[in-house]
């Protein structure tokens, strides 16, 4: 029997996801739980196997479409099996509704269509009496800043409404108002533009451009300032080593320095340090500080940073923290993880320490206000003459959620706390 499938859906957050790649084209075989076609949200890629075994009988969507959750996609049957009941509508499916005929047009209704604008000719919409557009305004804020050309935008809201997704779909097609500079005319410039062999356009992932963007009003919308110091890792160090020969025989997870120092940071940040765990939310103008820590921890992927968050990292063990963290860290590499175990820190944990980077410069994840950058250990020499190991630690902060002062009070009561690692373990 024929089975539609549709486009699950990846956590409460996920509105849509775009279709990646299709494993199979209509016509071939499958087999149950095979790969029909790869998809990703703005955050994951994920496999959608086939619910059965038969034949890939009908596609409603094309590489590089943004299919709206529970919409079908495809339909999995039998060779030759009437499928006509199963075929969805054109509202099932979340496209445009191809025009009728009319009295006054008869058989041109079918002309209409064929000239109906596509989603780059789109204009503006005027679903409002006076041709007034509809828009949101998250969307129209979006739009003002950055110059995002709205006669394009195609509408995907509640009654013809243009929302903030309409408005990022037209940023990452390039349709943007030409500026002042732009629009006035000028004299013809020789082109000294590359011949096309010398270079190769690589199209950006849905996960670039959410970090292109995140990061983008991150630096342009906050006053980020960033405190750089270093703590003695002697004890951390040695800690490390002691646990690294008995794990196995105590039945403990493998226990890392970063693991370490998520614990540190899970302990000092509160309760003397409330503004730094916490969202800065400038539209209700209020600093909402967290009972919790919930730890974000960044992570290199192939497809780009992802930074999934441990919550209540301030209740757990060591052991237990290090475990959550390392299961995060998979999912998050696997590209398997829920969009929403990619929400919600208060508090993000960065680190470059592996690749030899001393001290940088870490960006903050909105709306969150701080963000600590973690390097490499580096060997310093004492007043006596005698070497020990350095690791360096760069917070950075929004100065309109908190002054100097405290950011480097807790940057220094962090590095205390990690230079005297046994110690914050008896606490």
């Amino acid at each position: 029997m024929a089975q539609i499938v549709i486009m699950p859906r990846q956590g409460q957050s996920v509105e849509s996801c775009v279709i990646t790649e299709w494993k199979k084209k209509v016509g071939d075989p499958v087999a149950e739980k095979e790969v029909l076609f790869s998809y990703e949200t703005d955050k994951s890629t994920f496999d959608e196997p086939s619910p059965a075994d038969g034949v890939l009988l009908a596609v409603f969507a094309e590489e590089g479409d943004d299919v709206e959750c529970l919409r079908p996609v495809c339909i999995v049957g039998q060779q030759g099996e009437d499928i006509s009941s199963l075929i969805p509508t054109a509202e099932d499916t979340g496209a445009p509704a191809p025009a009728q005929p009319t009295k006054e047009t008869g058989e041109k209704g079918n002309e209409a269509a064929e000239e109906a604008p596509s989603a780059e000719s789109f204009q503006a919409p005027t679903g409002n009496a006076g041709g007034k557009m509809k828009i949101s305004p998250r969307a129209r804020r979006l739009a003002e800043k950055t110059d995002a050309d709205l006669s394009r935008a195609v509408p995907t809201g509640p009654n013809g409404r243009i929302i903030e997704r309409d408005v990022n779909a037209l940023l990452d097609k390039g349709f943007t108002l030409p500026s002042r500079e732009e629009a006035a005319p000028e004299a013809p410039v020789p082109s000294t533009a590359p011949k096309a062999e010398e270079y190769d356009d690589v199209k950006l992932s849905g996960v670039r451009r959410t970090i292109a963007r995140s990061m983008h009003a991150s630096l342009s919308e906050m006053a980020q300032l960033t405190l750089h110091s270093s703590f003695d890792a002697t004890q951390v160090m040695a800690y490390r080593a002691r646990l690294k020969e008995k794990s196995e025989a105590l039945g403990m997870n493998r226990i890392t320095l970063n693991d370490m120092i998520l614990y540190a940071v899970s302990r000092t940040l509160l309760p003397g340090h409330k503004a730094l765990n916490a969202h800065y939310l400038e539209e209700p103008g209020v600093l909402r500080c967290f009972s919790s820590v919930h730890l974000g921890v960044a992570v290199d992927t192939e497809r780009g940073l992802l930074v999934p968050t441990v919550r209540e990292a301030d209740k757990l063990s060591l052991s237990a923290l290090a475990a959550a963290s390392h299961e995060a860290i998979d999912a998050a590499q696997k590209g398997s993880i829920s969009p929403d175990k990619l929400k919600g820190a208060s508090f993000t944990v960065t680190n470059l320490g592996s690749l030899g980077i001393e001290s940088f410069t870490p960006v903050i994840n909105p709306p969150q206000t701080a963000i600590l950058g973690v390097g490499s250990v580096v060997f310093r020499l004492r007043e006596n003459g005698q070497t020990y190991p350095a690791m360096g630690l760069s917070l950075t902060f929004d100065h309109r959620a908190l002054d100097g002062a405290p950011a480097a009070r807790f940057l220094k009561e962090l590095c205390a706390a990690l230079a005297d690692f046994d110690l914050l373990l008896a606490k």
